[in-house]
């Protein structure tokens, strides 16, 4: 898919694809029992939206996965963590969990973790607003804005709060 790169039109476009999708797979449970967390901070970002738009009742939470990441002990604390604020009891929640990018699926896996340390959930859905297709895990979004493949050496980053907008960058070698 050809993507409009520094478009806040474009990001707005998949979110709202992403909360049709959203709206179908919720639409099974109480809305009471529905609960959006999204990772700090593209993923946050991209919850704000969502959670305004599917209109849900309960609080949008946070998660900073810092501590859980497998490679905090080489990447160490960046002086700049906050602590997740999950703001209701997860238990038996159906959870939609939100972030940015998906790539390694590092992240993902952290952020359930995390989720885990807080109770057990009825179930967690996962929502991406771009998968890179490269997965080094066995984990996929379940909700997906849009799914790229990006040459070797690039990035993508969302940049916001607002607007929010996508950026491809080339890696320092």
């Amino acid at each position: 898919m050809q993507i409009k790169y520094e478009d806040p039109q474009a990001v707005e476009e998949f979110i709202q694809s992403m909360a049709a999708d959203l709206k179908e797979k919720i639409s099974k449970f109480d809305i009471d029992s529905v609960m959006m967390l999204g990772i700090h901070t593209g993923g946050y970002w991209v919850a704000e939206k969502l959670h305004q738009e599917l209109q849900l009742p309960s609080t949008l939470g946070s998660l900073n996965i810092s501590f859980y990441r497998d490679d905090f002990t080489n990447m160490g604390l960046h002086p700049e963590v906050k602590p997740s604020e999950i703001p209701h009891d997860i238990e038996d929640k159906h959870i939609i969990l939100v972030d940015d990018v998906l790539y390694t699926g590092r992240t993902v896996r952290a952020a359930l973790n995390e989720i885990f340390d807080y109770g057990r959930p009825a179930s967690v859905i996962f929502a991406a607003l771009v998968d890179r297709n490269e997965q080094e895990l066995p984990i996929c979004s379940e909700v997906t804005g849009v799914t790229i493949n990006l040459s070797k050496g690039q990035q993508i980053k969302l940049s916001g709060p607002e607007p929010l907008v996508l950026k491809k960058i080339a890696e320092k070698e």
